[in-house]
């Protein structure tokens, strides 16, 4: 399943979650955006991830899209014995939540339900704010088991 699954090529995540004495972090590359109205997303926690805890308490998550110069950062919370939030550049957003400052694109969002998903929680989230990169660079993606840099652009998409 593993093996099979991994042959689709996915966009990599951080999701931030807590306060001040409770932040947590971990990568995550099951996100989904869901609907535009209202504005929801979804990610796919494993039930004994580091997050639940802060996830519960807060009520509340960021979803950080990282760059291909983040692939660091994506290994350190993608592990067991993970980094520590404050060993990586975060700020808040006004509702108290942490961002990783050199995400892509950031959105803020409130959970509006959780459903089973066998060893992982199906987390929705209402977005409630957003924020992009002054600079435009390009994605983290991860592909059979490895972290790529998405390849060079191709022509323009059509509207259809």
């Amino acid at each position: 399943m593993r093996t099979v699954c991994g042959s689709f090529p996915t966009g990599v995540t951080v999701i931030t979650s807590g306060g001040e004495r409770t932040d947590a972090a971990t990568t995550v590359n099951s996100f989904t955006s869901v609907s535009l109205e209202p504005p929801l997303v979804l990610f796919c926690l494993h039930r004994g991830s580091r997050l639940r805890g802060p996830l519960e308490e807060s009520g509340s998550f960021v979803v950080d899209f990282l760059t291909h110069r983040q692939e660091q950062v994506a290994w350190r919370f993608a592990g067991r014995e993970s980094a520590h939030l404050s060993e990586v550049p975060h700020h808040r957003t006004p509702n108290g939540l942490p961002v990783l400052t050199e995400a892509l694109v950031f959105l803020e969002c409130r959970v509006a339900d959780e459903y089973d998903g066998g060893d992982h929680t199906i987390v929705l989230g209402e977005v409630i704010g957003l924020g992009t990169s002054a600079e435009e660079v390009d994605p983290l993606v991860f592909y059979r088991g490895g972290m790529r840099v998405l390849g060079a652009a191709g022509p323009e998409p059509v509207d259809v």
